[in-house]
């Protein structure tokens, strides 16, 4: 499928990487990890054939279809979800196009005998058949029953993409290269932004997905339940085991301490011969043994051990003043968007020394309510601040604000105080930023070097109360133990938005559960809140296989276990329609293989008995799943 050999890439006279090759095959799901500036994005870029080589060569099958899900979605301005959505499908368009033509020509001119009108007739007939060969009568459908299968509303379909968070623009990307069918995905940290119900989906789609996959993430268990196979990208150099992430890890520490000790045993062995050269050499006698023992040692392969990067950022955050007792306090606090109600009369007291974890799917008002207790957001009712609260805000898209065309230094200095501007190279170095590093422009940063440079810029401002909204975005895994360790020393008030159980775990002692507009406090720490929802993960509980909880602040209704029950039913249908959905893609691209076949080897086919019959059996069970699909659609559509 995709050949790599030798390849290599500098910047500016500098060697990224060099000598990296492999073999992509169908089936493969490969896990792309490394530290952050590694190399991971380049290369992706470098499958994808956006970016050349320095050396080395990238060979693809022909007629490869590959496609390339990336950090920073460049969503064209004027489309809407539904038109964005139809771009996977460039030459049912085009057809499309055409017939619109010929169509339009046909019902204006009226020499029907002509010889350009027979023409015009000819196309006609040419483009409708490639048309209906290529699908153009089912795409819209299509596209529908995905985007709803990815959780939009048929309400959605007319809205602009640009009205949507990142999240939910990321679903739109997903949803394209699932119609497209593609041999091969690309993908660069597609869960950043999402919901556990879409990383759910997205795991399930992957695992069936029969191509080859190759994916960045910093999300551990996602890797797990996905990948089979774990390339990394280390001070250069490229280490390939068909394993998954945790178990490549196991794997790559047990080959390390082989070597370790085969280096020592060898080191023995050439300090003994050392010794006996020494020895022989006076002795004229012993000379010739000398020289044999001498040409022994300058043939011996020397054995090397697997070099870890061990650099890591250097992470503490230090309390400004101390604040009043009471940091924050908010009574009947509402917030609505036009006639979407948020949050509704939430009560909430956070005191000096609290760590709080906000946790909850997309679109809850996790991220609202954050915004609000830093200012950012109006609000309908009550919401003071303490005594001498001052409030460091680390927003999802932190990473945004950077000014792309400043250096790193600059971008410093800009975000600086009078007494924290001598600090500014310190800082920079603590956090991985040394020599020359300090004069790159912003744009060319990997997305977490861009990150820890936002996290850099909070330690310039003085704050006592830290508010973090999925911090660990884009970080790699030893950035994210960084951050945990300096969260946990952290004396200051902590609240944190994040649905990362191995980040969260440890880090606070207060849960805030955000449902239906209200939300449900846990007095305990990230396990105890799994506890009482008798759940192993956020997994189970998006799945619905947690005991539900109602609080006052979520204001249930009468009903509410009628509620939770519809909710719940809906939650397993979603899950059901997506797996049916993965299983009807699966099936049309094979009858529309077969559909080729006809048409490009019709005599070969059509003497065939076994493939008329495997061609009928392959209709008649997508037949059967549509109609599963209906009534799975009918009844999600009833209950609202």
């Amino acid at each position: 499928m995709v050949n790599v050999h030798k390849l290599g890439v500098q910047f500016s006279g500098e060697t990224l990487f060099e000598d990296l090759s492999f073999q992509l095959g169908p089936g493969d799901r490969v896990g792309l990890i490394g530290k952050n500036g590694a190399g991971k994005s380049t290369l992706l870029r470098l499958l994808s054939g956006e970016m050349q080589p320095s050396s080395g060569t990238i060979a693809r099958e022909k007629d490869l279809k590959l496609g390339y899900l990336k950090q920073d979605l460049d969503f064209e301005k004027g489309r809407t979800v539904l038109q964005e959505a139809y771009t996977a499908f460039g030459e049912i368009q085009q057809v499309e196009a055409a017939l619109e033509q010929v169509n339009a020509s046909l019902a204006t001119r009226t020499d029907y005998d002509s010889e350009a009108y027979h023409q015009l007739m000819v196309d006609l007939s040419e483009l409708t058949h490639r048309f209906e060969l290529i699908g153009g009568y089912r795409y819209q459908g299509e596209t529908e029953k995905i985007l709803m299968g990815l959780g939009f509303q048929r309400t959605d379909f007319q809205r602009q993409t640009t009205e949507f968070s990142g999240g939910w623009r990321m679903r739109v990307e997903l949803a394209k290269l699932l119609l497209q069918e593609n041999d091969l995905l690309l993908l660069d940290e597609p869960t950043n932004h999402l919901d556990i119900d879409s990383i759910i989906w997205l795991e399930e789609f992957l695992r069936q997905f029969p191509g080859a996959v190759v994916l960045v993430s910093h999300d551990r268990m996602f890797l797990d339940q996905v990948t089979n196979r774990t390339i990394e990208i280390s001070l250069g150099r490229l280490y390939d085991y068909r394993k998954p992430y945790t178990a490549f890890l196991e794997m790559r520490e047990e080959i390390r301490q082989q070597q370790l000790s085969a280096l020592k045993n060898q080191q023995r062995e050439i300090q003994q011969a050392e010794r006996l050269i020494e020895r022989f050499r006076a002795k004229s006698s012993k000379a010739s043994m000398a020289q044999s023992l001498i040409k022994k040692l300058d043939k011996m392969e020397r054995i090397e051990v697997d070099m870890e990067d061990s650099q890591v950022m250097n992470l503490r955050f230090p309390v400004s003043v101390r604040p009043g007792k009471v940091v924050a306090e908010l009574e009947g606090l509402s917030k609505t968007y036009g006639s979407n109600t948020v949050l509704q009369d939430i009560d909430l007291l956070v005191e000096r020394g609290s760590k709080i974890a906000f946790v909850g799917q997309n679109g809850q008002g996790k991220t609202t309510l954050a915004r609000i207790l830093v200012g950012d957001l109006d609000y309908q009712g009550g919401c003071t601040l303490g005594h001498n609260v001052q409030i460091g805000y680390f927003a999802q898209n932190q990473a945004d604000f950077l000014e792309g065309s400043q250096t790193v230094e600059d971008a410093m200095i800009h975000a600086a105080t009078e007494q924290t501007r001598p600090r500014v190279r310190d800082i920079l170095g603590a956090f991985l930023f040394r020599g020359d590093d300090v004069e790159k422009p912003v744009k060319v940063l990997s997305g977490g070097e861009r990150n820890r440079l936002a996290l850099a810029r909070m330690l310039l401002q003085p704050f006592n109360v830290l508010v973090m909204d999925e911090p660990t975005n884009h970080l790699d895994i030893p950035s994210k133990k960084v951050l945990k360790e300096a969260l946990k020393h952290f004396e200051g008030t902590l609240i944190l938005v994040s649905h990362d159980r191995d980040f969260l775990q440890g880090l606070t002692n207060q849960v805030y559960e955000f449902r239906d507009g209200g939300i449900k406090p846990y007095l305990g720490d990230i396990d105890f809140y799994l506890k009482e929802r008798k759940a192993e993960d956020f997994r189970s509980i998006e799945k619905g296989e947690a005991v539900p909880t109602v609080s006052k602040n979520e204001q249930a209704p009468s009903d509410g276990a009628e509620n939770y029950e519809a909710r719940k039913r809906k939650r397993s249908l979603k899950n059901r329609l997506g797996t049916l959905e993965t299983k009807i893609a699966g099936l049309e691209k094979e009858i529309g293989e077969m559909d080729y076949a006809l048409q490009m080897e019709y005599d070969k086919t059509v003497s065939d008995p076994e493939f008329f019959d495997t061609y009928q059996q392959r209709k008649a069970i997508l037949e059967g799943l549509m109609e599963d699909w209906a009534a799975l659609s009918a009844e999600l559509d009833s209950l609202g």
